[in-house]
């Protein structure tokens, strides 16, 4: 039983808030569009409502914490 492996766990809190595209990239909800849109334009309220695409950097570290 030394050497025995063990699955990997996806993070389920982050796989709620997350998609992976069929490319690779991950997508995430822009910041900012919780609440207090009364007080932005409207461009920059369509700007957050929408979904963007992480970094590089950040999109790696997520990919592992969802074993993808």
């Amino acid at each position: 039983m030394k050497n025995k492996k063990y699955k990997r766990k996806t993070h389920k809190g982050l796989a709620k808030r997350v998609k992976v595209t069929a490319s690779g990239k991950v997508k995430r909800k822009a910041s900012f569009g919780g609440h207090l849109m009364s007080g932005m334009g409207s461009k920059r309220r369509r700007r957050v409502s929408g979904m963007i695409t992480m970094k590089k950097s950040d999109a790696k570290r997520t990919k592992e914490a969802l074993c993808v």
